[in-house]
């Protein structure tokens, strides 16, 4: 990687050198239906002042080949000026020009242009994805966020294929000396920075609306609306609900921060491969196209879409208009959007169960990201692009998102809206810092907010919270409560030391009602500023059947739940009528069996108890997947197999019990493929949804499904090639060809298994998604099958991390982790090889890129967790790790 990856200091001396003004980008494309075309023609000029004349700067260019670069005028001899990634600029004027033209190649990491090829029917599709610092791989470019300036785009392409970029379309030019190309040219958009320029070109489905409103003053703001998806999938593209939610989010947002949608036109793409969700481009967003539907989605998934919509959209605002000076400040645009993502699905759309969800997914998330020992602070520590690409994580989204809400409830949401609107104002089209933020909100909440910072964005790690309970018998009634004192454990990862973080909290009371139902019958509100503070307002009360600390899910915290309240949701978590109390039980008994607090085991058997009774199809979801991984990890070997077949069995009968058609029902069938994959008790069953010998009223075993069960067979020995070539050949969609890799590479045969290996890590043809496919059917195995290669792993690590791209290689490395282990009896998690294998690892390559070693470091953890969990049943208490590994 060379010199590619930017260090921090070296932005921040380059931003005080210079200034951006402008960008004229022109690319050819036109030769990109032609596999054997590895690039495309690429020039960049670019006008911007210096503050010393006579310094020197550089450009950044990720290029196949650079053919020319002039500066103000003067042609630059490229042996003197090209090293590796960069283009050295000397002699600088006061204003200058330079233009600097080159081949561009193609991608099928999902960095820069990426090129995909449509096995459905053969045509080539183009977008562009940057973030943090791959724009350089397309046009010349400062590669930093806060080096803005005015792009310009052309694009030559077939003259039938739809082009689009960050402005509106200015021109469409036929060429003269090609009949089957075009040019388009677009506007000038207004300054951002160089990550969130865009380009789409191919034969894209495209479908047009427009959205409008009128202010209290008059004035009209007329927005037209895009979408695009791949031509194949357009039976498929739900174009009218994508814009229903478009007009609803801009409404809201454009009336929450009175601030006019800046951006002119509002285009959204789908697009295939892609490695995020979404990316917030200006006037071009852009998406995977895992949110086009192409089989039966639950309505959390429609949900989690329109969550995700609304986040994007956030974006232009927090982020687009206002964006991070460095990446150390990148929780400014994420943990706000991700916060305003949720806000706005809970008052702009339908659903009721945002927050829930939230609750439930979002900062799990974050929980498992702030346990690792490379947790860090929300305003983070990010020295160089390398660690810019790892920290876009739980942290930075779902427990930036939580702290918000915290910070929403403390000033108050007026308060908060009134801070926001004047932070763009204050700074549109510039960059800021936290202290930017923290003085537009200290003016309109009238707070200082310098301690809350300190203690909520810039320390690390997670709070646990429980009470402690003492009751008082009476004979003719009810147990009362007597001292209440709420705990909070928050030891610093780094350090150990106790660093109690301010809660605001509501404790819930919750008892039976008549009918049976677990209701909330009193609740109390605190701030728990300490380790330890009693709770008076309780004291006298009637002991509940649950006590929920945390309830309403105010705060950013895991809860351990006291004896009787744990005894009492193990026995009746089905009857809690509150779908958030629900989904907060559930949390506390996924974070104690993580946690090794309680055995796994008994986490499966709430699931399998409680589950078929959980209205929530997200909360369903989810506790589903525990249950699997819980299985899979942290039960003991010799407990697994027996929990596996009732799992199974159990999955098996609420499919058929299920509402017919019902989300439910596709959680259950997903569930039973999922376990099969280990389990054979159900492969008759799975054998007959395939062949349609066996039918489930209401069930769709439509491509998603049907590939999901050919994985369990392929994985179980019962799938044939032949077989699964024969289904590829009736889905010769991109998801079909993902599913086949999947299933291909998890057949139990050795040979199969090093045949992966060598494609993953020693090939170059797998796209990414491919890349993930085949690592994903690879790991569908015993950890007998993978023990050939664990060392083969280690040795190939600083090979695999020097040569391929940081996507590629942070797939690799993280996927291909040896995590597949079981803990011998009475064994100890640290003594365990590989675990013992990855900290001489580390201790041999302390020197090894940061990224690099983040990524092992984590790996390593959750191995080791998962260990730690296998040993509680024999050892009845949590095992700890013996030291924190350093990057």
């Amino acid at each position: 990687m060379s010199n590619q990856n930017l260090q921090r200091n070296e932005a921040a001396e380059r931003s005080a050198l210079i200034t951006t003004h402008s960008y004229d980008v022109a690319l050819d494309v036109r030769s990109a239906p032609d596999p054997d075309t590895a690039g495309y023609a690429s020039r960049s000029t670019i006008a911007f002042s210096a503050a010393k004349p006579g310094a020197s700067t550089f450009l950044d260019f990720i290029a196949g080949d650079v053919h020319s670069v002039v500066l103000n005028g003067v042609e630059l001899p490229l042996p003197d000026v090209v090293d590796g990634a960069r283009i050295r600029l000397d002699n600088l004027q006061a204003e200058n020009k330079v233009t600097v033209t080159g081949t561009a190649l193609y991608s099928s990491s999902g960095e820069g242009m990426h090129r995909f090829f449509d096995p459905a029917d053969g045509q080539c599709y183009l977008y562009t994805q940057y973030e943090p610092a791959d724009a350089r791989r397309v046009f010349a470019n400062f590669e930093q966020p806060d080096l803005k300036a005015r792009f310009t785009f052309s694009v030559t392409a077939p003259a039938g294929w739809e082009v689009a970029s960050n402005g509106t379309e200015a021109a469409r030019l036929p060429l003269a000396e090609d009949a089957a190309a075009a040019r388009w040219d677009f506007v000038p958009t207004l300054p951002m920075s160089t990550y969130i320029t865009s380009v789409l070109a191919g034969p894209y489905f495209k479908a047009e609306d427009h959205w409008s409103r009128t202010d209290d003053g008059g004035t009209r703001l007329d927005v037209p609306l895009a979408l695009y998806c791949r031509a194949s999938m357009a039976p498929s593209f739900d174009a009218a609900e994508l814009f229903r939610l478009t007009k609803q989010g801009l409404e809201f947002f454009d009336g929450l921060f009175d601030y006019p949608y800046p951006w002119g036109k509002y285009d959204q793409a789908f697009v295939p491969e892609y490695n995020l969700g979404a990316m917030e481009n200006p006037g071009l967003v852009t998406f995977t196209e895992n949110y086009v539907f192409t089989s039966r989605a639950a309505d959390s998934q429609y949900q989690g879409r329109a969550n995700t919509l609304l986040h994007e959209m956030a974006h232009m605002w927090f982020g687009d208009l206002v964006t991070m000076q460095w990446w150390d400040d990148l929780w400014l645009k994420e943990s706000f959007a991700d916060y305003m993502g949720t806000l706005g699905v809970d008052r702009a759309t339908d659903w009721d169960t945002a927050w829930v969800n939230f609750a439930n997914n979002r900062k799990a998330w974050a929980y498992v990201q702030d346990q690792l020992p490379t947790t860090h602070p929300i305003v983070a520590d990010i020295p160089d692009l390398e660690a810019a690409k790892q920290n876009f994580d739980g942290i930075t989204y779902a427990k930036g998102a939580s702290v918000l809400k915290q910070l929403v409830a403390y000033v108050g949401f007026d308060a908060f809206i009134a801070g926001s609107r004047r932070y763009f104002r204050d700074h549109e089209y510039g960059n800021t810092t936290l202290a930017d933020l923290l003085g537009a909100l200290a003016v309109s909440s009238g707070r200082d907010l310098t301690t809350w910072a300190r203690q909520w964005l810039q320390t690390s790690g997670i709070s646990t919270l429980s009470a402690e309970l003492e009751t008082a018998e009476s004979a003719d009634g009810p147990a009362s409560l007597g001292r209440v004192t709420l705990l909070q454990d928050a030891p610093d990862p780094v350090t150990g030391r106790q660093e109690p973080r301010p809660h605001r909290l509501r404790i819930g009371l919750y008892n039976f009602d008549a009918g049976g139902r677990l209701v909330r019958t009193d609740s109390v509100e605190t701030d728990l500023a300490g380790g330890a503070q009693e709770i008076t307002a309780l004291s006298g009360k009637a002991r509940p059947a649950l006590l929920l600390v945390n309830d309403e899910d105010l705060s950013y915290a895991k809860v351990r739940l006291d004896p009787v309240s744990e005894a009492t949701v193990r026995s009746s978590l089905d009857r809690i009528s509150d779908p958030m109390a629900r989904a907060l039980c559930w949390s506390a008994l996924w974070n104690s069996a993580r946690d090794g607090i309680a055995p796994a085991s008994r986490y499966v058997d709430a699931v399998l108890r409680f589950a078929a009774a959980e209205s929530g199809i997200g909360v369903l979801l989810n506790i589903l997947g525990n249950a699997t991984m819980a299985l899979e990890q942290y039960v003991p070997a010799r407990e697994r197999g027996a929990l596996r077949k009732s799992f199974a069995e159990g999955a098996a009968r609420e499919l058929y019990a299920a509402e017919p058609g019902s989300d439910q029902q596709l959680a259950w069938a997903r569930t039973l493929a999922t376990v099969s994959r280990t389990e054979g008790s159900q492969a008759s069953l799975l054998r007959g949804l395939l062949d349609g010998s066996e039918r489930v009223p209401g069930l769709s075993v439509d491509a998603e499904l049907r590939w999901s069960l050919w994985h369990a067979l392929a994985a179980r020995g019962l799938a044939t090639e032949q077989e699964l070539d024969a289904e590829l050949a009736r889905d010769t969609t991109a998801s079909g060809r993902t599913g086949h890799a999947t299933a291909l590479a998890a057949r139990p045969d050795a040979a199969v298994k090093a045949a992966a290996w060598d494609a993953a890590v020693r090939g170059t043809e797998l796209s990414n998604q491919l890349l993930s496919a085949t690592i994903a059917g690879f790991n569908t195995a015993d950890e007998e099958l993978l023990d050939p290669f664990v060392e083969l792993y280690f040795e190939c690590l600083e090979t695999v991390w020097a040569e391929r791209s940081i996507e590629i290689a942070s797939r690799i490395v993280r996927g291909l982790y040896p995590a597949v282990q079981d803990l011998e009896p009475a064994g100890n998690p640290e003594d365990h090889p590989v675990v013992a294998r990855t900290d001489r690892w580390l201790s041999e390559h302390p020197d090894a890129a940061r990224a690099l070693r983040r990524i092992i470091i984590e790996q390593r953890n959750h191995l080791h967790r998962a260990l730690s969990a296998q040993a509680l049943s024999g050892l009845g208490h949590p095992v700890q790790p013996r030291v924190r590994a350093e990057l």
